[in-house]
C-alpha cells in the first residue's frame, strides 16, 4: 500500500511539472519491482493518469467549455477564435497519435531501462535549459504550424524520461506563442492525448480478457484521490513557473536524476 500511494505523489507532482512523470513512474515501479506485465499494475497506472487528466480538466473547465461552444457554434457559421482552437487541438492531437503509436514499441523498452530513462531526463534537462533563450524568439506563426509542431513535440515526449509539458510549452515558445497562451495550449492538447492513450491501454487489456481476474487493492484507491489532489495543486505551480521562467531549478534536478539513474544502471553508484 505504501508503494501505491508514492507512486500516487509521484504522479500528481510530475505529470504536469517539466520533469516527466512516465520516467519517474518507470523508474519508481523499476525500483519497487514492480513487473511491467502485471495486468494490475497496468490498470493502476491507467487510473493514475485518469485520475490527473480529471485534475486537469477541473482546472481548464471554463476554458474547455467555451472551446467547445465555440468550435460547434463555428459549423453553425459563427465562427469566433474557438473554431481555430479546436482546430489547432484536433491537428496537434492527430500529430501526437501518429508518433505516440509510431514510438509504442519503443516506449515499453524504454519504461524497463533506467539507463535510458535516465538519458530522456537529461534530453529533457537540456531542452528546459533553452527554455528562457526560445521564449525570446518573435516569430509570427499561423496557428496551424504551431498546432504541427507542438503536436509533434508532444508524440516525441511519449518516451519515458522526456518531459510532455517541457517539449510542448517550449515548442510554443518557439513558435511565437505568449507564455500564457503556451500554457494554456500545452494542457490543453494534452487531454484528448492521454485520453485516448488510455482508451488504447483500456482496450488492449479489454481484448487480453484479464479484467475479470485483476485484482485491485484498496491502496490504488488512495494512490489516485492523492494523484487527483496534487495534480491540481501542481498545475498552479507550474502556471507560476511559466509566468516567471524559473526553468533552470528543473533542469538541474532533471540533470541530477538523470545522471545518478544511469549511473545506478551501470552500477557505478
Amino acid at each position: 500500500m505504501l508503494k501505491t500511494f508514492i507512486l500516487g505523489i509521484v504522479q500528481g507532482l510530475c505529470e504536469f511539472l517539466p520533469v516527466s512523470s512516465s520516467g519517474h513512474l518507470a523508474l519508481f515501479q523499476h525500483f519497487f519491482g514492480f513487473g511491467g506485465e502485471d495486468e494490475s499494475l497496468i490498470v493502476f497506472d491507467l487510473l493514475l493518469h485518469l485520475a490527473t487528466v480529471l485534475a486537469l480538466i477541473i482546472y481548464f473547465r471554463r476554458e474547455i467549455l467555451q472551446v467547445l461552444q465555440e468550435w460547434f457554434g463555428g459549423w453553425l457559421g459563427k465562427r469566433r477564435s474557438g473554431w481555430a482552437y479546436g482546430w489547432a487541438i484536433l491537428i496537434a492531437t492527430f500529430f501526437t497519435g501518429v508518433i505516440g503509436l509510431t514510438l509504442r514499441k519503443t516506449v515499453e523498452q524504454i519504461s524497463e531501462s533506467p539507463l535510458l530513462v535516465g538519458c530522456g531526463l537529461i534530453l529533457t534537462a537540456v531542452i528546459l535549459a533553452f527554455v528562457p533563450i526560445i521564449s525570446k524568439s518573435n516569430k509570427n506563426t499561423s496557428l496551424l504550424k504551431i498546432a504541427i509542431f507542438v503536436g509533434i513535440a508532444q508524440g516525441i515526449a511519449v518516451l519515458p524520461g522526456v518531459s510532455r509539458s517541457g517539449m510542448t510549452i517550449a515548442a510554443s515558445l518557439f513558435m511565437g506563442m505568449g507564455v500564457s497562451e503556451a500554457f494554456r495550449f500545452s494542457f490543453m492538447i494534452s487531454i484528448p492525448a492521454i485520453l485516448g492513450a488510455n482508451l488504447l491501454e483500456g482496450l488492449k487489456i479489454l481484448k487480453a480478457g484479464g479484467t475479470s481476474e485483476i485484482f485491485l487493492p484498496e491502496g490504488y484507491i488512495l494512490a489516485c484521490v492523492t494523484a487527483f489532489v496534487l495534480g491540481l495543486a501542481s498545475l498552479g505551480i507550474m502556471r507560476r513557473l511559466v509566468a516567471s521562467e524559473k526553468w533552470g531549478y528543473f533542469s538541474i534536478y532533471c540533470l541530477i536524476i538523470g545522471v545518478c539513474s544511469i549511473l545506478i544502471s551501470l552500477n557505478i553508484l
